[in-house]
């Protein structure tokens, strides 16, 4: 007997095996009843949209879409939007049990199918997207393509908030930069407006695309949609300014910051603000009196916060403390009294990150292990191993490694998304490659996790102050022994043990006002085996130079443009007959153009000796550039460091300041470790005489570009083996003091 002859009266029954059929997915069974159900109850148009659901189960779609086609072509107009309706959650509701069951595929598809029914389905084309994203079906245009776009920006767009947030997350979190998802920011952001989750996922997304990925200009445009939301979102400001110094845009980043200094009302804040002013002036290279007058201020805000430091501070704002007086060492040569300062406001900012790990219980414990007859596990911390000046000097180091006494550890912050050929050398050269790709937070609890875990003996940080989440993670000591190497001039922080360096390039009397142990290498801190080099693209007859003319370079970036130095500099040009002086680096163009011609008409030097150079496009190539230059002028009080070894291996004269900072003796470590003390000044008089002498006197020249010839064989800069062996007992020396004490 056929269940329906009675339908009215077993529709309940007959229906609840249906769901059992579809639930076990038994479609062709469900797909029978309703089947029969329809043949009985024609008018229930519910049964066609159930029939059509199964056969798409099926596989079926064209049969599905037929069944649902003919339904609604029998259906009175007045009716239809109801019929319309009871369609669409019956379909939204079997994806959402989909998707459920982990078939997110054919959630998908069922999902199309009511796009296609309903494209104003706002919820559903949000749906599609996070599905497209689980199945790798995102495409640059998807957005664009199932209209979402379109439907937030009708003006009486229905949404929930929650569920946007949670796509909007997504899409920042994975989705490759387009224009597509810059539309769908731009839109969805007015639906958010501002939120905590929303400008969370904003900065997310601008730490990922402009320092990640680098793609600077997108992320900027994505700040730029989240101010028009909120003009005085801090933290997006902070990020904004930072992102157009990056990309070059020097007085734009500094607009930013004087913005984000305006509605600052917590010193620390200011602080932050401040800071990012006075790097956008230095690295634009000629807002000199701007700069010395934003450091002076910076120095007096820094002060105020050791006298009173912040009981509140949030470990965000701590963060930015890590690097907030980085900026001073390129105006005064004042080590003694920078370091005190700078040791201060970073035991400030890494006692907070101490205390807020001990509530979360954080606090590593570091039990002495025997390492007798077994390899020292040294772990290298760094957002710089990759095509990078620290990226290129480190690397010799890690590839002479005797891999019978050192396993090595790469911890890779700021992963590249995009191929670096360098950073995969890296990769490919330590025995263990520990990737972190996002700045979220938690991160550097979970990098420090990592090195814990690991049970690394010598952690070495390649980063200094130069990045923040680098001190984070070394806040926490997880390592029984850290040092600083490379990077730049030690951080301060409590917790590093040591500051690796050589018998040059600190004075005698540095350990006074360093936290940290100087552990002073035999020779030299820093050693390479070379540089490769490309043929030259640049040539006299090019920049309208005589061939008989005497060249001086000086190549830096804007930041180590000091006025004082650059009056010497050209001071030797007005001294040196038929010279000229080609300047080169990173700097905004008409603000270092205008800053030398000044100082040059104040000197006497005709315009016409200096030429402004553009940037090369590799490394390879600006080295191969170098041999245009019959003699280098070093900056100062911030010297070159890899500039200035590569301007040694091309056997190239360079004329240094030797001053009392790290900083400030870079130059003059490598020059000693070349072999070459012909350049080499104390003072600014002396400067400019090695400049006049080394100009004029062909055979002086000509003796250092022997000199530095025939270094190449012989001298500690130039042998990275040799330099490996002697960190490589300086670790063992550091473990034995560690396993006695």
């Amino acid at each position: 007997m056929s269940p329906f002859t009675s339908p009215s009266s077993l529709s309940i029954d007959w229906q609840h095996q249906a769901a059992l059929y579809t639930q076990q997915d038994g479609f062709a069974q469900a797909a029978a009843l309703y089947e029969q159900a329809i043949e009985i109850e024609s008018s229930n148009h519910s049964h066609y949209w159930h029939l059509g659901l199964l056969l798409l189960l099926q596989g079926q779609e064209e049969e599905a879409q037929t069944t649902w086609l003919f339904a609604l072509s029998e259906i009175d107009t007045d009716q239809m939007d109801a019929a319309v309706a009871e369609l669409s959650q019956i379909l939204h509701t079997e994806a959402e049990r989909r998707t459920a069951k982990l078939e997110q595929t054919t959630a998908w598809v069922i999902r199309q199918h009511l796009r296609e029914l309903c494209p104003e389905h706002i919820e559903n084309l949000l749906h599609i997207v996070t599905l497209s994203i689980d199945l790798n079906l995102l495409t640059d245009s998807l957005l664009e393509d199932i209209g979402l776009i379109e439907q937030l920006a009708q003006p009486n767009a229905q949404v929930s908030l929650e569920y946007l947030w949670q796509v909007f997350d997504r899409l920042l979190k994975t989705a490759p930069a387009s224009n597509s998802l810059l539309a769908f920011v731009e839109v969805a952001i007015l639906h958010l407006q501002y939120s905590d989750a929303a400008a969370n996922s904003v900065i997310a997304a601008l730490l990922r695309f402009g320092f990640t990925a680098f793609e600077e200009e997108f992320a900027i445009r994505i700040a730029e949609c989240a101010l028009k939301i909120n003009p005085v979102q801090s933290d997006i400001l902070g990020l904004l300014a930072a992102l157009h110094h990056n990309l070059g845009n020097h007085l734009k980043a500094v607009e930013v910051a004087k913005f984000r200094y305006q509605h600052s009302e917590a010193l620390i804040e200011q602080i932050y603000s401040n800071g990012l002013m006075l790097r956008g002036l230095l690295g634009a290279g000629g807002l000199w009196q701007e700069a010395v007058e934003a450091a002076q201020h910076h120095r007096t805000l820094l002060e105020r916060l050791v006298q009173q430091p912040p009981s509140d501070a949030r470990l965000s704002q701590l963060t930015r403390l890590f690097n907030s007086g980085y900026y001073l060492a390129y105006l005064q040569d004042q080590p003694q009294q920078w370091r005190t300062l700078e040791n201060q406001v970073i035991k400030l900012a890494q006692t907070g990150f101490q205390n807020h790990a001990a509530t979360i219980g954080k606090l590593y414990h570091h039990q002495k292990r025997d390492r007798t007859g077994q390899r020292l596990k040294v772990g290298y911390l760094s957002y710089c191993m990759a095509t990078h000046s620290v990226g290129w000097l480190a690397r010799w180091l890690l590839q002479h490694h005797d891999p019978e006494q050192i396993e090595v550890h790469g911890y890779f912050l700021g992963y590249r998304e995009a191929y670096d050929p360098l950073q995969a050398w890296y990769v490919d050269t330590v025995e263990y490659a520990h990737k972190f790709t996002t700045y979220a937070e938690a991160t550097y609890l979970e990098i420090a996790d990592q090195i814990y875990q690991d049970e690394i003996d010598i952690l070495i940080d390649l980063d200094s102050i130069t990045l923040d989440v680098s001190c984070q993670i070394l806040s926490l000591k997880p390592a029984p022994i850290q040092a600083t190497w490379l990077g730049w001039d030690a951080s301060g922080l409590p917790t590093i043990d040591y500051f690796i360096a050589d018998p040059y390039v600190l004075p005698d009397d540095a350990q006074s006002y360093y936290h940290e142990k100087i552990w002073r290498l035999p020779q030299s801190y820093i050693a390479v085996d070379g540089f490769e080099i490309d043929p030259p693209t640049l040539r006299r007859e090019d920049l309208n130079i005589p061939k008989d003319a005497i060249v001086f370079l000086t190549a830096q970036r804007g930041y180590k443009r000091h006025r004082d130095h650059v009056s010497s500099q050209l001071k030797i040009i007005h001294q040196v007959p038929n010279s000229y002086l080609l300047i080169k680096g990173l700097a905004d163009a008409k603000s270092i153009q205008e800053f030398f011609l000044k100082l040059a008409e104040e000197e006497g030097v005709s315009s016409d000796r200096l030429r402004f150079l553009k940037g090369d496009p590799s490394c390879p190539i600006h080295r191969a550039n170098l041999q245009i230059a019959d003699v280098v002028l070093d900056t100062f009080p911030y010297n070159g460091a890899t500039t200035t070894m590569e301007t040694l291996w091309m056997e190239v004269p360079i004329v240094t300041r030797v001053g009392e900072q790290f900083a400030a003796r870079n130059s003059y470590t490598m020059m000693m470790n070349a072999g070459v003390t012909e350049g080499i000044a104390f003072n600014d008089r002396e400067y400019i005489e090695w400049g006049v002498r080394l100009g004029t006197d062909a055979a002086l020249r000509q003796s250092v570009i022997s000199k530095l010839h025939q270094s190449k064989r012989s001298a500690p800069l130039w042998n990275g083996r040799q330099f490996a062996r002697e960190m490589e007992r300086a670790y063992q020396q550091m473990w034995a003091i560690y396993t006695q004490s």
